[in-house]
């Protein structure tokens, strides 16, 4: 897997936007200045990952007010990303679009590709406006992902990419933290083992 703050690799790629039902090809780098949230799945047409857009979906507005671009990836072409959308009860409901990594590149440079090299692990990368990786979470194929995690997650990043440190202090997000709570404001020398 990639370092927390390390660049994301770019990539270039056919992608499926089912809303306007069209191919289209993206860069990363289209998406500068905008939070983007990949989402790695093993392929269409399978269990869980049908019920990961589903629940993404579910809260894609919110990401998308929030200045965040949900992409899903599999090492499916858009043309069984279009199948899938046209046929999956509920992946056709899905606005997501679907990015093409039918050559595993994207997988392979995210650290995603399973170790026999045949497709993604299931698994979440959330990369800053800047470009830079911010989260990484990879986790057994059975497991759907947790869409109130990801989205607490992100919030959580957010506040803390937004807010300006002042000298000697540090933002931080405690545990169970809430969209909407205050971040922690740590004074790094008196706070020392007070929390």
């Amino acid at each position: 897997m990639l370092q927390i703050g390390e660049s994301a690799p770019e990539f270039e790629t056919e992608t499926y936007f089912p809303e306007k039902k069209e191919i289209k090809k993206i860069k990363l780098s289209d998406y500068r200045g905008k939070w983007v949230i990949l989402t790695f799945y093993p392929g269409d047409f399978t269990f869980v990952c049908a019920t990961d857009i589903e629940a993404l979906m579910g809260s894609y507005d919110k990401f998308l007010k929030e200045g965040a671009q949900v992409f899903g990836i599999s090492e499916d072409s858009v043309f069984s990303h279009k199948a899938w959308c046209d046929t999956s009860p509920r992946v056709s409901k899905s606005k997501i679009p679907l990015i093409d990594d039918y050559t595993k590149e994207i997988a392979k440079n995210y650290g995603f590709l399973d170790a026999k090299g045949y497709q993604a692990q299931r698994g979440l990368v959330i990369v800053d406006p800047e470009g830079k990786i911010q989260y990484e979470a990879m986790f057994n194929d059975g497991l759907g992902k947790d869409v109130r995690h990801i989205y607490g997650a992100f919030m959580g990043l957010k506040v803390l990419h937004d807010t300006p440190e002042g000298e000697g202090h540090m933002c931080a997000i405690p545990a169970d933290w809430t969209p909407g709570e205050s971040p922690l404001d740590i004074n790094v020398v008196r706070d020392i083992g007070k929390l």
